[in-house]
Parts: C-alpha cells; structure tokens; sequence
C-alpha cells in the first residue's frame, strides 16, 4: 500500500467537503476549490476524515493514490492556511512594483515587464527586491511564481536575476584568463 495514500485527511472546522461523483470541492474560510479526480480512485468522507481508496494494485492506481491523496491534501490546507512563494530580486537595479493589481518588473530589459494575476492570485511587494505570490490553489501559485521567475532566471555567473527564497545558485568560475 502506498505510505502516503493511506493517510487520512483531517477536514478542519468551517471547511465543507462535497463529493458528486469523482468531482471534489473543498469550501473554507479563504474560498471554493473544485477538482475533477481520476475515475477509478474512490474518495471516502466520514465524520470529519476523508480517506483515498484504491481498486486494485495495478501501477496505475498505485501511483494514482498517492497523488490523489495529495491533491485533496492541498485543497483542504489551501482553503484553511493559503500558499505563498517568495522571490528575489538579484542585481543592479533590478526592482518589482505593483500598479493596482499587476505586477512590473524592471529587471534590466529596455522595457518593464507587467504581470497581470491569474484568478486567485494576488501580489504584494514588501520591498523593492521581494515580491511575494500568495493563493489558495498550490499549483497555480507555484505556475506563477515559475512564471515571474523565468523573466530573468538566475544566471550563474555573478548570480543575477529572480531566483526563490533559499535557492541556491550553482556558481561557475569566470573565464580563467590567460596563464604564462
């Protein structure tokens, strides 16, 4: 059996779980997320757990338990706490701003690059080198950050561009120069 897929979801208090058919939504103080799951997978709801049942162990459904198991996780975590990822600015006059609800990058292009949020995602810039996407949907806020980020990936050089909190940049030397 797989390890993940075992574990039982704890539903929170003020969160709604609706199954019809192999269509899930999760309803939370933060807001609705809806989901159309694989057919085979069997959700179960009781008393506040929802577990993730499996009909066979064949590979696909062993790999399918797992994975749906995690999505619905994130769906109930997301409605309750929300996501974020947080970005870096890197480099010589490289900044971000928000004009109303999008994002402008100024990150060395003769031009600024503008964002404008997909649903359920919202922006905010705590200072001019940090931006920081917050949603309730893990993927789309995950797509979006992959999305700003590959404006000006990180180059390994002198390490300048938008790189993720944390990351670690894998530095390479400079050209050598000539030796005698």
């Amino acid at each position: 059996m797989s390890r993940i897929g075992r574990k039982p979801i704890q539903v929170p208090n003020g969160v709604n779980v609706n199954l019809d058919n192999n269509v899930i939504t999760v309803k939370g103080p933060k807001g609705t997320l809806s989901r159309v799951l694989h057919q085979d997978m069997k959700v179960v709801l009781e008393e506040g757990v929802i577990n993730i049942e499996r009909p066979s162990d064949n590979k696909l459904h062993r790999s399918l338990h797992g994975t749906t198991r995690s999505v619905v996780a994130n769906m109930v975590s997301g409605v309750t706490e929300g996501y974020a990822k947080n970005l870096e600015l890197v480099g010589v006059g490289y900044r971000a701003s928000k004009s109303g609800e999008k994002l402008v990058l100024n990150v060395g292009y003769s031009h600024p690059v503008e964002f404008t949020p997909a649903s359920g995602i919202e922006f905010e810039v705590p200072a001019q080198n940090r931006i920081i996407i917050r949603g309730i949907d893990k993927e789309v806020v995950g797509e979006t950050a992959a999305k700003v980020r590959s404006v000006r990936p990180p180059e390994p050089y002198k390490g300048k561009g938008i790189k993720y909190e944390g990351e670690r940049i894998l530095r390479k030397e400079g050209k050598a120069g000539k030796k005698k």
